[in-house]
């Protein structure tokens, strides 16, 4: 059962990818859809990450001595400021790291 599930959620997830990006199929989504759908990204990524950011104890923990919310603030801002997604993902991994050992 749980091999069916997986091999139809694949197939799903292919075809709804594949009919979109597929350049030799005449389907095309108007301007308006296109423009929705630039926000499913960022609300998806959101959805990921704000819970563990800002509840990693199951309650929400907004102090200074939350490594999680640190972390994040240094990786926004490093990201902002650098615009360099690797030294972003390093040093805010570091910070992060450093902050959750102490």
């Amino acid at each position: 059962m749980i091999m069916w599930s997986i091999l139809a959620m694949t197939v799903l997830v292919f075809l709804s990818r594949y009919l979109f990006l597929e350049p030799k199929l005449p389907l095309r989504l108007n301007p308006a859809a296109q423009r929705l759908l630039a926000y499913s990204s960022p609300a998806v990524l959101t959805a990921i990450w704000a819970p563990i950011v800002f509840m990693p104890e199951k309650q929400l923990w907004l102090a200074p001595s939350n490594p999680y919310l640190i972390g994040a603030i240094a990786a926004a801002l490093l990201a902002w400021k650098t615009k360099n997604v690797l030294l972003t993902t390093i040093v805010s991994m570091v910070l992060f790291l450093c902050l959750k050992l102490l």
